[in-house]
């Protein structure tokens, strides 16, 4: 029994940390309506300044917590307010989800920028101790904690409390609420909608930077992955608080570090529970609250009463233009395809760069299928590719299969695995399904990438390049043409769908749900159907990914990466295949680009993380955006080239071409006229 209270208590400090994170999460969504993925990466803002100002600086705790707390803390919210969340409080929530992945992506390496890549250790805390040190340990009976515990323990109660009643007893705590469920119906009462936003904002911020200098002497070191890690266990705590109870955030939290302690002290350290199941328990427990919890299983956002007058998002550009301007245009593709081919063949580098781009482009295409054509945000696309990739290397490898039919099989199970997947999934929808499928990402890469059956353990698997119709294309031109054909197919394959019924029908559920099943639209078979075949893609692109590096290693499909994968899809375009294939051009040239002008090569995620923030304006993306105003400035000047060179009309025509007789004709010329 003893042993049970040491385990429950030393859990409870752990709990209070994914509660204070999980607090301002929730605070974040009951104030914002943004569910902020981003809210790590400004606690890693105010920890790297706490650590810059008294570590490297040796500023007194006091001045350093004040600058990096109540100063940078609420200023963040400010700068997000003010340039990006203000302009999409009627956005939708997948809009405003897309903006919070791309800020998870751009701030840490804009701190990177200013605080470097060096190693940060010796991170001292905010507990003053008599003795100089953090880690002065205060004794409660039996049982001890450190300053640091004490911190967070005190700093929690004080948060959950303050919150709480703002929210229960204050007018501004009722203004924010409402001006989650409509901004324009709260600004007709008289509310600046604006101004409460911004409060907000600013008061969720500060909750992250305290949050971020609290939980810094934590870690090893000051870093934005450990602060990202943490921020899935938040969710799950949010999660349990049904992502608006601040409460019932805290008993999750608290649960949650328990059980970790639990698991801690009864499971043999050596053991493969314990190395697999207590790492991945929030993992565990995320997916499976999202998938059972009831306050979240029939839960839906709260929609703005005002969006049913909001105009509907614009065509395709390729719809609108004209026939010989279509031509053009694929003409004008041949043109470039006849330049680019050449010249990746000319070089070996080359070669290699526009092997990878074609493969990752193929793998972006079922980012087209499942967020440009069902319009949902999946976050585990990378995981489909692994799946992928592992299943073609463990069939080359224990059974010695031919590897054209591996990397189809491969794509098979990734499909089958998206079929099952969406069965629970799709009944969340929203930034729900998007949290279900990053959970389903964490726990098969916490869980089952290391088993030597999945992931090949600690050595990676080898895969050959495959050998197809008397062709062997271990030689790297030939496999590039390989790829090249089956991004073919695999393009031809999603416009037909598009074009078809199961387009359609996702075209009718994107608009409206309701009126989509009142003519007979099933959406959880064509949902389905999306989803299998959006994996499905990926796993055919993670088994050309294995064959082209010759291993399949967990780090070329790590789940962050498919965050990453996502925000640049969706950033330059995601619902037709030119931008996929843009994206994956795009993830390799812009790199290529900044490192031989000599800029930081962290720009690249840092430009793609910030052009996210344009996906409520331009939801076809920015490349579509443009290329929607070139067709359209085009197609003015050839109309107005073909008004010029047309014959003039007769003074006196009529709209109907008929010529009308004018005033100064005489009469006997207007009857013989007849």
């Amino acid at each position: 029994m003893t042993d049970l209270i040491t385990y429950v208590l030393r859990g409870i400090p752990f709990g209070c940390v994914f509660a204070l994170v999980a607090i301002g999460l929730v605070l974040t969504y009951k104030t914002s309506g943004v569910f902020n993925l981003a809210f790590g990466a400004q606690a890693y803002v105010s920890a790297a300044v706490y650590y810059d100002t008294h570590v490297r600086h040796k500023w007194p705790i006091i001045p350093a917590f004040v600058l990096a707390v109540l100063v940078f803390g609420p200023l963040v919210g400010l700068v997000l307010d003010r340039l990006i969340f203000r302009f999409m409080r009627t956005a939708p929530h997948v809009a405003r989800l897309v903006a919070a992945l791309g800020l998870l992506v751009a701030i840490p390496q804009l701190v990177n920028l200013w605080f470097g890549q060096s190693p940060s250790f010796g991170v001292e805390g905010i507990w003053p101790s008599s003795q100089g040190s953090n880690f002065a340990v205060y004794h409660f009976g039996d049982y001890a904690l450190n300053g640091d515990q004490v911190a967070t323990l005190i700093a929690t109660a004080v948060v959950v409390i303050g919150l709480t009643a703002l929210f229960r007893f204050s007018d501004i705590g009722l203004r924010m609420r409402a001006v989650v469920e409509s901004a324009r119906m709260t600004e007709l009462s008289g509310i600046n909608a604006g101004r409460v936003g911004t409060i907000a904002w600013m008061l969720s911020s500060l909750v992250a930077g305290l949050a971020g200098v609290l939980l810094a002497p934590l870690f090893a070191q000051v870093s934005a992955t450990n602060f990202t890690v943490l921020i899935v266990a938040a969710i799950a705590a949010a999660a349990f608080g049904g992502l608006t109870s601040i409460p019932l955030t805290l008993l999750g939290g608290i649960l949650l570090g328990v059980a970790q302690g639990l698991l801690g002290g009864y499971l043999p350290p050596a053991s493969v529970l314990a190395q697999g199941l207590r790492p991945s328990l929030p993992f565990v427990a995320l997916f499976l609250l999202l998938i059972f919890w009831p306050s979240l299983r029939n839960r839906r956002e709260v929609t703005d009463p005002l969006a049913g007058v909001d105009p509907p998002p614009p065509g395709l550009a390729a719809l609108e233009r004209s026939r010989g301007l279509t031509w053009a245009t694929r003409i004008f593709a041949l043109i470039v395809l006849a330049i680019a081919i050449p010249f990746v063949l000319s070089s070996n580098y080359w070669l290699l760069l526009g092997t990878e781009a074609v493969i990752l482009s193929t793998i972006f295409l079922s980012i087209v299928v499942i967020t440009g054509m069902a319009g949902q945000i999946s976050l585990c696309q990378a995981t489909f590719a692994a799946i992928g990739a592992f299943t073609t290397a463990q069939l080359v490898s224990n059974y010695h299969v031919s590897v054209m039919i591996t990397i189809l099989a491969g794509a098979a199970m990734a499909a089958v695995v998206g079929a099952l997947l969406a069965i629970p999934v799709l009944r969340l929808g929203g930034i729900y399904l998007a949290l279900a499928t990053f959970a389903f990402a964490l726990m098969f890469e916490s869980v089952l990438v290391p088993l030597d059956w999945v992931g090949g353990g600690a050595n990676p698997i080898k895969v050959p390049r495959p050998k197809f119709a008397g062709i062997d294309f271990a030689n790297n031109k030939s496999f590039f043409f390989l790829c090249i054909a089956i991004l073919a197919v695999v393009s031809v394959l999603v416009i037909f769908v598009r074009g078809g019924t199961i387009g359609r029908y996702l075209d009718a559920l994107r608009g409206s749900e309701t009126a989509a099943q009142a003519i007979g639209v099933n959406p959880t078979r064509a949902r389905i159907i999306a989803f299998s075949l959006s994996a499905g893609i990926a796993g055919l692109g993670g088994g050309l990914l294995a064959t082209q590096t010759g291993i399949a290693q967990p780090a070329d499909y790590n789940s962050f990466l498919g965050l990453f994968w996502v925000v640049l899809v969706v950033t330059l375009g995601s619902r037709t295949v030119e931008g996929a294939v843009q994206a994956g051009v795009a993830f390799y040239v812009v790199d290529e680009i900044l490192k031989r002008i000599g800029i930081n090569q962290s720009w690249q995620p840092i430009l793609f993380g910030l052009g996210a923030m344009t996906y409520a304006k331009h939801p076809e993306g920015i490349l579509e955006f443009q290329k929607r105003q070139s067709l359209a400035f085009v197609q003015r000047h050839l109309d107005r080239m073909k008004r010029r060179g047309a014959p003039a009309e007769p003074a006196g025509a009529d709209e109907a071409g008929a010529v009308a007789p004018t005033p100064a004709q005489p009469s006997s010329e207007r009857v013989g006229a007849d």
